[in-house]
This record gives C-alpha cells, sequence and structure tokens, in this order.
C-alpha cells in the first residue's frame, strides 16, 4: 500500500515537473547590445581623431554590426537555446574591434596614398562582407549539425578531406598558391582562399573520433619500450601517418605557424584522451628534435629565428627584422594606456591588418587595452572548455577542449610572435585580422562550440513519471455500513470501550 507523502509528491512531480535550467537568452542579448556600445564608441574615436569630423561612415559600419550579430542571436536561440551565453558576444567584440582596427588602418593608408598621389583600397567594407558570409557559414552549421556526435560517422572522410586541403597549395604552381613566400593559398578567379583553415577544423574532428574509439590501446596494449607502453603499430598508424603528413605538407609549404599549432593541438588533445603525462614528453621531446633538423635544412628557419634573435640586426635585409622591429617600436611608443585610437601610427608596420593588428592595438590602447583583448580570448576559451567539461560523451569533451585549446594556442603563437617571445610564424589572429578563410573557419569552430555547449546545458530527458491512483474525495465517497459480528465472549464496557473485541 503506498503511503499518502509518496502520492502527493507524484502529484506534484506530474503537475509541477523540475525547473529546467535557464536558457539565459536575456544576458545574451544584453551582453551584444554593450558590445555594439563600445564598437560603435570605438568607431566614432576612431573618425573623430582622423578626420576631426563625423561622417555616414560610422552610421553604416555601427548599423551593419548591430544588423549582423542580431540575426547571429536569433538563429543561436532557436537552434541552440541552451548554449552558453557569453559565447556569442566574446567574439561579437572580437570582430568588432577588429573591424574598427581596420577601418583605422584604412584612413591611415588613404591619408598616405593621397600625399604620395597614389591608389590605395579599402580593407573595411571587405571585413564587413566576410563576417556576413561568415556568419552564414555559422547559421548553416547550426542548422544542419543537431548533434554534434554525428560527426563521427564521417570522421574518416573528415581526416582525408582535411589532407587533401592542406597538400593541395604544394602540389599548385607558385603563381597560384604561394604569396609572401608561403604556398598555402588556393588563387581562384575573383578571389583567394587558405583550404589550411578548414582543415585544422576537419582534422580536429578525426583525431578526436580517432582518440575515443582507440583511447584504451593508447593506454595499455602494445609493447613496452623504456618504460612506455605503446600501442600497437595497426592502431597507431593512422594518426601517425595523418600527422606526419600535416606535418610534412606544412613544412614544405614554409607554413611554420600552423605546423606549430597544428603539433600543439594534436599533442594536448591526446593528452585529454589518455591522461597520461608521458605523451607530452614524448611529443615535445620530437618537437625539440624536429626544430632543430628544420633549422639545420631550410633557409627560411634560419632566418626566422635570425630575426627573432635580434631584429636590428636584420633590420634592412631581405626578409629581415624590418616588421618585428616596427611592431616593437609600435608597443613601446603605446606604453601602459595608449596613444588613443586614431592617434598612433600603426600603418608603418608592413601587413598591420593583419599579422601585426595585435600590435596596431598595443600602441593605440596600449598594455591595458591589448590585456582586455587577450582577457577576451582566455574567456571566450575558458567557456567553450567549460561546456566540454559538461557534456556527456566522450567525443564531446574532445572535440570541445580541442576546439577551444586551438583558439588559445592561436592567440599564443601569433601574439609570442609579435611581441618577440617566440619567433614569428605569420599566421592570423582569430576574429580580429583581416582575412576572409580565417574568419570563415573560426565561426564554424564557434558554431560547434555553441552546439556542444547547448549539448551540455540541455536538461536530460526524464522518464514519463508514473501517474498516481486517483482517489475520489472523502465527500463524495460511499458510505458503507458494515455490521459487527457477534462477540465470542463477553467483556466488560471497558474492554469494549478499548476496543477488546475480536473480529473473524
Amino acid at each position: 500500500m503506498s503511503q499518502p507523502g509518496s502520492a502527493s509528491r507524484a502529484a506534484q512531480y506530474a503537475t509541477n515537473p523540475p525547473r529546467e535550467l535557464p536558457k539565459r537568452s536575456g544576458t545574451e542579448l544584453a551582453l551584444l547590445a554593450f558590445a555594439a556600445f563600445i564598437v560603435t564608441s570605438a568607431f566614432v574615436l576612431v573618425q573623430a581623431n582622423q578626420e576631426q569630423e563625423l561622417s555616414w561612415a560610422v552610421v553604416w559600419y555601427g548599423l551593419a554590426y548591430l544588423a549582423i550579430f542580431a540575426v547571429a542571436h536569433l538563429a543561436v536561440r532557436r537552434w541552440a537555446p541552451y548554449a552558453d551565453p557569453l559565447i556569442l558576444p566574446c567574439v561579437a567584440l572580437l570582430n568588432g574591434l577588429g573591424l574598427v582596427m581596420i577601418y583605422r588602418i584604412d584612413l591611415a593608408e588613404a591619408e598616405r596614398a593621397i600625399s604620395l598621389s597614389q591608389e590605395v583600397s579599402s580593407e573595411a567594407p571587405r571585413q564587413v562582407l566576410f563576417t556576413v558570409v561568415a556568419l552564414a557559414l555559422f547559421l548553416g552549421v547550426l542548422a544542419v549539425v543537431k548533434d554534434h556526435r554525428t560527426l563521427t560517422r564521417y570522421a574518416y572522410t573528415f581526416g582525408l578531406v582535411g589532407i587533401v586541403a592542406l597538400a593541395l597549395p604544394a602540389l599548385l604552381p607558385r603563381s597560384l598558391s604561394e604569396v609572401n613566400g608561403a604556398k598555402v593559398w588556393l588563387k581562384l578567379p575573383g578571389f583567394s582562399i587558405q583550404p589550411g583553415e578548414f582543415a585544422k577544423i576537419l582534422l580536429m574532428i578525426f583525431f578526436a573520433s580517432f582518440l575515443v574509439a582507440k583511447r584504451d590501446l593508447f593506454m595499455a596494449a602494445g609493447k613496452r619500450v623504456l618504460g612506455v607502453e605503446l600501442p600497437r603499430a595497426r592502431d597507431l598508424g593512422p594518426i601517425l601517418i595523418a600527422a606526419v603528413a600535416c606535418l610534412g605538407i606544412l613544412v614544405f609549404e614554409k607554413d611554420l605557424g600552423t605546423a606549430l599549432l597544428f603539433f600543439g593541438i594534436v599533442l594536448v588533445m591526446l593528452y585529454v584522451a589518455t591522461e597520461r603525462i608521458i605523451w607530452v614528453v614524448v611529443g615535445l621531446t620530437m618537437f625539440l628534435g624536429g626544430a632543430l633538423i628544420a633549422y639545420q635544412l631550410f633557409t627560411h628557419v634560419q632566418q626566422r629565428v635570425a630575426n627573432w634573435i635580434d631584429p636590428l640586426a636584420t633590420y634592412n635585409e631581405p626578409g629581415g627584422g624590418y616588421q618585428i622591429a616596427q611592431g616593437l617600436f609600435g608597443l613601446g611608443t603605446g606604453g601602459m594606456f595608449g596613444t588613443g585610437l586614431g592617434s598612433g601610427r600603426p600603418d608603418t608596420v608592413p601587413e598591420a591588418n593583419t599579422d601585426f593588428i595585435t600590435a596596431a592595438i598595443g600602441e593605440e590602447l596600449g598594455f591595458v587595452g591589448l590585456s582586455a583583448v587577450l582577457m577576451l580570448y582566455l574567456l571566450l576559451a575558458m567557456r567553450g572548455m567549460r561546456g566540454a567539461l559538461a557534456v556527456r560523451d566522450t567525443f564531446g569533451k574532445l572535440l570541445g577542449g580541442g576546439l577551444s585549446f586551438a583558439i588559445i594556442m592561436q592567440v599564443f603563437v601569433i601574439v609570442g610572435g609579435v611581441t618577440k617571445l617566440i619567433p614569428m610564424t605569420g599566421i592570423t589572429t582569430p576574429f580580429l585580422s583581416y582575412g576572409g578563410s580565417s574568419l570563415l573557419a573560426n565561426y564554424i569552430l564557434v558554431a560547434l562550440l555553441l552546439r556542444i555547449s547547448d549539448a551540455a546545458r540541455r536538461p536530460q530527458a526524464s522518464a514519463k513519471p508514473r501517474q498516481p491512483v486517483q482517489q475520489a474525495p472523502l465527500a463524495e465517497a460511499h458510505t458503507v455500513m458494515v455490521q459487527r459480528p457477534p462477540q465470542q465472549q463477553t467483556g466488560g464496557p471497558g474492554d469494549q470501550a478499548a476496543g477488546g473485541g475480536r473480529y473473524p
């Protein structure tokens, strides 16, 4: 017989199920509005300091920014309603600040072109167009990939396509693939694309799926060499072939930045999958050995190291340290609080709107402003990692962790090169730098992070509770008269009052 309390609790659960996690769409919208306010204010400051007046260009850029991310917000709330509400605002603010700096450099380049009687093209309108296309692709990924676990079905296909995308520029003639000494482009009529940016994501999906399937083998099976249990060759083969092929292609293409980025991502994913520090030690040892061999074999590696050690010694040499030195001069000029938006000279640094955009930010916003931008990247990666830790499947944990680390690793490689912490490798800063390939690929990355975050925060479908037995209210219950049987023995009045009578 059920307890009255349990029946009432079951009835309460049936009528009032447990409260779901909040979707927090209002939080995301408020943060996007705050990001739009910062970006619009930055546009106003740039134009006021550069042209001493405000034009309709500020209104155009501000409205375009608002419209683009308003659509993105509505789409995310529709297709990933439980996604982390901080990820999209962080991306929007980084993208907006990058657009401001590109517009600011455009104004400086236009002023210089007028003084030299030259023509110059504006990059900011193209960056707005790239942002629109990137967000369209971002929304397409959210709409098509309704469950990140379905990506495991095509893991080997993604791996093969990723390797082909990396190798394609190396197989093409220099006229169709080389820019600034690096054979990483695919020049098509009317536009160019960098396939390695997309290959990075495809290969991460492949490695995550492969490591999940072979995780136990990486931890125990195989032979023991120097105290390390290595997997069997047939199990280790696919990942080794893919990693060596990718790194070899990137070294041949002189794309050292992507090679370092790719190596770091694979190493971290392997450590997360196995939780064994020995793989990190083995990987770093292989990296040091490969770096020494590359330094002995390739002159461009030697040039990068010489520029890193003393950029002033190679300041006037072709391919020397002029760019790094100018970037350091800009950072030194900015100091703690910067010269102010529109008041610096970022145009004196070659490729200031791509590889060295962080140097331009450091000059005009100072150490404080550049630190705030780096904190945005850290917050973005932390929220992505939080979703990866909370998701319930191993593939999602590994893929989300790899995608989040890819953002931090890419920022470390480029900012470390600009500040002379490590040799300059020439990759783009995510969401800040000018360029369509990087923007498209990074918005795909963010879409996958949002999909994983949505799966992590979405409440699980609970089993349908058993309906309690409906009992009629006491007032509506039928009255039944029960006749007491005759007693077997006579008891006193006190016995009857105390219930001493017996019933059959």
